[in-house]
């Protein structure tokens, strides 16, 4: 049996096993953005990185390795033994990039005073979530929910050791027992909204952009306002609300900190 012949068993071997990644890719995919990190915490919160890397390495590693060790002189047993190798290989690097995901996933979107923060399970210490109310213990897995936060008071005890704790990055919205439900501050944060208006002027070349996000609110533009949305990832984004009701209702890439 010439090498010709052989490479060419295990190429097609090869876009066989290529094919069927692809396809579990795409259902992987699925299920990241779809459920975990919808649009755009995927990019915010650094899970297209993460997911990368696991297509890289179930997607391109697999069918390599089939090409490799792909042999038709082999006896059925064999072959089957070591695909089986390469496909379970592949199977723990999936569930263990899964797993990272899903440890990794954004939860909460805070509000806190004059801004959001996405909250990531990272983000909170271990042992900590029972301190929070019994009905925000339970964490999202279909993508991050608003949230209030208590922010400490000049009058509090610990108010100096809360104040040190954020300087430290230990952000009140990283810590359960300062959470309380959205609804109880959403009023606060329509006020807090600042006008759309504001980045329509300042950002006249992103008017599609923003019109586009307009649609997809379903509201008029002075019906809508901005906070500046802070991640752990250096990205400028700002949380669209409407200033009725301070519900999220959109996100934009701009920059939201700029007077």
């Amino acid at each position: 049996m010439s090498f010709a012949f052989r490479l060419r068993s295990a190429s097609r071997a090869a876009l066989k096993h290529l094919l069927i990644c692809l396809l579990v890719a795409a259902a992987v995919a699925a299920l990241v953005f779809g459920l975990w990190y919808p649009s755009p915490y995927g990019e915010m919160s650094g899970g297209q990185g993460l997911f990368w890397l696991i297509v890289v390495v179930d997607v391109v590693c697999g069918p390599l390795l089939t090409l490799v060790i792909y042999n038709p002189r082999k006896p059925r047993a064999e072959l089957v033994r070591d695909i089986g190798l390469v496909v379970l290989i592949q199977l723990a690097a999936l569930g263990y990039g899964l797993h990272s995901l899903l440890q990794a996933r954004p939860v909460w979107l805070a509000y806190e005073k004059d801004l959001f923060r996405v909250v990531s399970l990272p983000d909170l210490m271990p042992g900590t979530l029972e301190q929070a109310p019994p009905d925000l213990q339970a964490l999202s897995l279909l993508g991050p929910k608003p949230l209030g936060v208590r922010l400490a008071q000049g009058t509090d005890a610990d108010f100096l050791q809360n104040v040190q704790q954020s300087l430290a990055g230990n952000h009140p919205a990283f810590r359960p027992d300062r959470w309380v439900p959205y609804a109880e501050q959403a009023g606060q944060a329509a006020a807090a909204a600042r006008p759309l208006a504001e980045l329509q002027s300042r950002y006249p070349d992103q008017s599609a952009l923003i019109d586009q996000a307009l649609r997809r609110s379903g509201r008029a533009a002075d019906a809508l306002g901005f906070l500046p949305l802070a991640t752990e990832h250096p990205t400028d984004w700002v949380v669209l609300l409407d200033r009725s009701t301070g519900e999220p209702v959109g996100y934009l890439p701009l920059d939201g900190w700029a007077d």
